[in-house]
């Protein structure tokens, strides 16, 4: 699956919301060096680079498409390529930030985990992942590809992304390792333009693995399915728009100075 920092940057504004609000709740870390992974075009980056002015920042991502964005938008900045299921960091990071990423690994709970491991004494992990896998948006996603018109392009299973870890197992994964586990939930609601404007939103997230086995004209026929189900599923405010509901699960975890062998 490829992305494309086009479609994505479509809402930018909401989509930065998010990591501005993560952000808030980092404290003030410590020299040394500072990651923004699953950096995207580049937004969250920006964010944590205008925090932590001077500091050495490197974002990573998988995507070329979304690297050569965030290049363009900081010049100033690394970026390099890299897988996030095996990624290490050439030394332990005063600071792990991960926006909207880690809901695309296998097991996010084992990510975070893993993440954690890496952090240097004192060090920071911040993470949000969307949490809306039973919102209409994504239930419709999964439905109309199990649908006879399109479930035989998914013969080796629908691409659905594995449920969040629940607040409580994280608490109790991070803390023998952590001094601060802080988790909450956010939702946020987003007045959108209207029903094509929550497809355009999800097309440049949960919708590509969805499209991405399709051929053309099936893709366009899924996509005028999943448009009528957006317009049941979201009516019209007075105004003419539509509100999208978007739940959202923050963490930010401090790992301790010294642990237990």
């Amino acid at each position: 699956m490829t992305w494309s920092a086009a479609q994505y940057v479509k809402f930018e504004d909401e989509r930065t919301r998010p990591a501005r609000d993560l952000l808030a709740q980092v404290p003030d870390v410590r020299q040394g060096p500072l990651f923004d992974i699953g950096c995207g075009p580049g937004n969250s980056t920006e964010l944590v680079a205008a925090r932590f002015s001077g500091a050495p920042l490197t974002g990573v991502d998988s995507d070329a498409d979304m690297l050569a964005a965030a290049r363009r938008r900081l010049p100033g900045i690394p970026f390099v390529q890299g897988d996030l299921t095996e990624w290490h960091p050439g030394e332990p990071p005063a600071l792990l930030f991960a926006n909207a990423v880690l809901q695309w690994m296998p097991d996010p709970a084992a990510s975070i985990a893993r993440l954690a491991g890496m952090l240097a004494p004192g060090g920071v992990l911040a993470v949000q992942m969307p949490d809306n896998l039973d919102e209409p948006t994504h239930r419709a996603m999964r439905e109309i590809a199990a649908e006879p018109s399109f479930a035989d392009a998914y013969e080796a299973g629908l691409p659905n992304r594995n449920s969040l870890p629940a607040p409580f197992r994280l608490i109790d994964l991070l803390s023998p390792l952590c001094a601060r586990v802080d988790v909450w939930h956010t939702i946020y609601y987003h007045r959108l333009d209207g029903p094509e404007a929550i497809v355009e939103w999800v097309k440049g997230t949960g919708l590509r693995p969805y499209l991405a086995p399709l051929p053309k004209e099936r893709r366009q026929a899924f996509l005028a399915r999943y448009l009528e189900r957006v317009r049941a599923e979201y009516p019209q405010l007075a105004d003419g728009r539509v509100l999208l509901r978007f739940p959202r699960l923050f963490l930010v975890a401090v790992r301790k100075e010294t642990v237990p062998a």
